[in-house]
């Protein structure tokens, strides 16, 4: 049986992809607007379009709210975060030295 998390494995650690293009992607599939997310998570729906967007990161607080509305596991969320950022800090390290 395929899991939620096996289903985001394919995004490596070196892949410079914000979680809000996977969180785009995962509203478009379920046919849910920022709005409908923002209202079942109790959060401005302005904070979910900065993820979004890629100009706010996703707090382990937002993962856990992500699980409960969506379904997929928070240590998803909060990897995909992590992933991302480490990505950024590696392009950056990587344009200084150039």
């Amino acid at each position: 049986m395929t899991t939620k998390e096996d289903l985001y494995e394919h995004v490596g650690p070196d892949a410079i992809i914000p979680p809000g293009d996977i969180l785009a992607q995962e509203l478009d599939a379920r046919g849910m607007s920022q709005r409908q997310l923002a209202a079942q998570m109790g959060r401005p729906q302005q904070a979910i379009n900065e993820i979004i967007r890629g100009r706010k990161a996703l707090t382990a607080e937002t993962a856990l709210d992500l699980e409960r509305v969506l379904g997929t596991p928070a240590s998803v969320w909060v990897r995909l975060e992590g992933d991302y950022r480490l990505a950024l800090a590696k392009a950056a390290r990587i344009q200084k030295s150039a």
